[in-house]
């Protein structure tokens, strides 16, 4: 969670932000309603805001001061103002504000907030810089860390290329047309070779009029295109944009990959990933462990309990198996109760101490609902080795599931 200070000096306006904020578990804000108090707060939490909405005119600062104080305190901020004109806007540009919003309803209000979140989620967000042109480095890199984004630099696509294999964390890449060795075109072309557009963004730059050189771009995998000179207010927003764009891709790619319930991936998800593992282990020769874990009397919580008990216990097993796999380790819900996991890198004896762990976890634990206390124990079914397919091991762990229900349930049974 970041911090966010909050400065309006009217009632109405923090209550609006008080509603709106609501919906924002990753903001803490801090209140103020005038410029001492805001002298108060940032003494007192130097150096921990990583963001800040501020109204223009406070009773005890009626002409912006509150903008300077809290760029001495290297904060970005969000300005609020009933008025708009463009002496302000040229002024505020020159205090390095991120943006100006007109405060004039409920629906300006919630942007200025989603603003101020797109700052937060841009302090963990890489954008890679191409440009043979110095300048042009310099001013795309000072616009984007006004919003608050880190930044590499490239000088051509070659260079480019080589970084992109050192920091795999790079969300977009802003490439000029232009350039010595590998130009932007050629560098969208083989970026495209091995991410697709919903992975890493592509904004190509270009001072070329010519239309067949933006329709170009965009056949060959860019994902928008600015034409130079720019102002900072359109790279900004176009950056940012690209960057919301890339993020809803995830977003609805994560939807069709996990369970809805538990969040624990689905079964479509586990066939996909963990074919590639079982090729991998197969290519190897080395073991992979799959297990079948299932709530033991499952029906029985439903009946005494009811289906919402039902849905807690079944979003407490994604919570223990967290707690005892490693990030490396896939697990799905297959249906019902029953989840599936895959594990590589791991010998027969440390099956068997992991998965004992694991069936004694459910055991000790109590989930409390309300003044409710509920238990339950699991039954797992391994097969550890390599068969002739992924789908031959799962049905191996299956009857080894049996085995453990038939032989009185909360046990772990291995088949090899």
């Amino acid at each position: 969670m970041k911090k966010v200070l909050i400065v309006d000096d009217s009632r109405t306006i923090l209550m609006i932000l008080k509603d709106v904020l609501k919906d924002h578990t990753n903001i803490e804000p801090y209140f103020c309603d005038s410029y001492e108090k805001t002298k108060e707060i940032l003494k007192e939490h130097d150096g921990e805001f990583h963001a800040a909405l501020l109204d223009l005119n406070l009773p005890d600062a009626q002409d912006g001061e509150i903008v300077d104080l809290v760029a001495q305190h290297k904060i970005p901020s969000v300005v609020l103002t009933g008025t708009f004109d463009k002496k302000l806007i040229e002024s505020m540009e020159k205090k390095e504000v991120v943006d100006i919003i007109l405060k004039n309803n409920k629906t300006s209000i919630k942007f200025a907030i989603n603003t101020i979140e797109r700052i937060l989620k841009n302090y963990d967000t890489t954008v890679l810089i191409v440009d043979d042109t110095k300048l042009y480095r310099y001013l795309v890199s000072k616009s984007l860390k006004k919003i608050n984004l880190n930044v590499l630099e490239a000088k051509d696509g070659q260079e480019a290329l080589d970084i992109l294999k050192k920091h795999e964390d790079i969300s977009l890449v802003i490439t000029d047309y232009d350039m010595p060795k590998l130009d932007g075109l050629e560098l969208t072309l083989k970026i495209r070779e091995k991410f697709k557009k919903d992975q890493l963004g592509i904004i190509a730059l270009s001072g070329i009029e010519s239309k067949d050189i933006v329709s170009k771009f965009l056949k060959f995998g860019a994902n928008d295109f600015i034409h130079k000179p720019f102002t900072y207010d359109e790279i900004a927003t176009r950056v940012n944009s690209n960057l919301e764009l890339l993020e809803l891709f995830k977003k609805i790619k994560k939807l069709g990959n996990t369970d809805y319930l538990t969040s624990a991936y689905n079964r479509r998800y586990f066939f996909e990933s963990g074919h590639a593992i079982f090729l991998k282990a197969k290519r190897k020769k080395t073991p992979l462990v799959v297990a079948t874990l299932d709530i033991d009397k499952f029906k029985t919580i439903n009946d005494v309990h009811g289906h919402d008990v039902g849905d807690v216990a079944l979003k407490e097993i994604k919570v223990v198996l967290d707690k005892n796999l490693r990030d490396s380790d896939l697990m799905a819900r297959f249906g019902g109760e029953e989840f599936c996991i895959l594990l590589e890198d791991i010998n027969l004896d440390d099956t068997e101490v992991l998965f004992e762990r694991i069936r004694q976890s459910f055991e000790d634990n109590i989930i409390e609902i309300g003044e409710l206390m509920v238990s339950y124990t699991v039954s797992v079914g391994i097969c550890f080795g390599t068969d002739s397919s992924l789908q031959n091991m799962i049905k191996v762990s299956d009857n080894a599931l049996y085995e453990a229900k038939e032989n009185g349930r909360n046990r772990v049974v291995i088949h090899t």
